[in-house]
């Protein structure tokens, strides 16, 4: 898969609009430049590029995910990479933890994260929950900003199968911290969550007084 990076990147220009890259970079405060290309059409281009460059095997598939994450020049080329690992289902397992990691902590910001938290960790928790469940707790608590986002995250498409004792870990751990992006992310976990089981949520918002008030209004929001 030597060269991948240069090919996507070819692929994105011919479509790019260099009048909205701009606007795209300031938008998500990003240090690293846009091509300008919108989603929709990132996804149709992608979608030929990798139909056109199957892998011959799991190693080979994940050595193109880092090559593409690695070498990208423009933002578009990361969000190609996060395309590239949500493929493959059949192919997930405990060991990619490390190279989502990676991800996170090279990525930190919330358009690389919250892709990774729910697309990539989040389906890895539900399949291997025995093995991920540890990982997220102590991410919970880690340095990280970004780790402790995706540990309060994770679950946002699990529905019936949330792990509460996972979600309150998560949450409890973080509920003092200032950051925006933590507070922001609680909220969202919990209104997710208010979808399947409103009652629970209304009653842990009770519980818990010292939840911000970006959260608590996050997580009540349709309640």
């Amino acid at each position: 898969m030597s060269g991948l990076v240069e090919v996507i990147r070819q692929a994105l220009t011919a479509v790019a609009d260099p009048v909205k890259a701009p606007e795209m970079r300031r938008y998500m405060k990003s240090a690293m430049p846009f091509l300008g290309v919108p989603k929709p059409v990132r996804a149709r281009t992608l979608k030929d590029v990798f139909a056109a460059h199957p892998f011959a095997s799991r190693e080979e598939w994940v050595a193109a995910v880092l090559e593409v994450w690695r070498g990208a020049e423009f933002r578009e080329e990361r969000y190609a990479a996060l395309d590239l690992a949500g493929r493959h289902p059949k192919w997930r397992g405990v060991d990619l933890l490390p190279v989502y990691d990676e991800l996170v902590v090279t990525g930190a910001w919330w358009d690389f994260v919250d892709e990774i938290a729910s697309r990539l960790v989040g389906p890895l928790l539900r399949a291997f929950p025995d093995e991920v469940t540890p990982v997220m707790r102590a991410w919970a608590r880690d340095d990280d900003r970004w780790r402790r986002r995706v540990a309060v995250i994770c679950q946002l498409g699990s529905k019936a199968a949330t792990d509460l004792d996972l979600l309150t870990c998560a949450i409890e751990a973080n509920a003092d911290d200032p950051d925006f992006f933590l507070r922001k992310g609680i909220g969202w976990a919990l209104r997710q969550h208010s979808r399947v089981d409103p009652d629970w949520v209304r009653a842990f918002v009770e519980s818990h007084p010292g939840l911000s008030g970006l959260s608590k209004r996050e997580a009540l929001k349709h309640l």
